[in-house]
């Protein structure tokens, strides 16, 4: 009886432990931004997609330019702002930066939004703070505000 309850806690002392892991990584803001256009590296987790990967599991397309570049920041907006559960926490002429949480776990994912006049193209990179895998929902995000910028 003794033996059991002393497995009991030590498993109950690993759940938690397990659960205050993914708080603490939920909680931390990774590096992000752009330097010359480039976004930070994916981490390597399958839980991120980028528009500037070489990972062919992880790479989206990016998105056509609109008229110019307010119109096409315009066009950024209306589409996270028609995503539930979506916060801008960071914005300039050419960068948005997207705080996504999700409604039952609330998982953090940050998604960045970089407008290349150049090339005349939005990319996009955006990947879950916390665990391994995202059961691909960055990928399913990313079509989803396709469609919504698209419009």
């Amino acid at each position: 009886m003794k033996i059991l309850l002393i497995i009991t806690f030590v498993i109950l002392a690993l759940i938690a432990a397990g659960f205050g892991y993914i708080y603490w990584q939920n909680s931390q803001t990774p590096a992000l931004g752009h330097t010359a256009g480039q976004f930070e590296p994916l981490s390597g987790n399958p839980n991120g997609v980028s528009t500037q990967t070489d990972d062919a599991e992880a790479v989206v397309d990016p998105w056509p330019f609109k008229e110019d570049r307010a119109a096409t920041m315009q066009a950024i907006k209306n589409a996270v702002a028609a995503y539930d559960g979506a916060e801008i926490v960071e914005e300039n002429e050419d960068y948005l930066r997207v705080l996504f949480t999700t409604r039952k776990m609330r998982f953090r994912d940050d998604a960045e939004f970089y407008l290349d006049s150049d090339a005349r193209q939005v990319h996009f990179r955006s990947q879950s703070r916390a665990g391994k895998s995202d059961l691909g929902l960055n990928r399913q995000r990313h079509e989803k505000l396709t469609e919504l910028y698209v419009r």
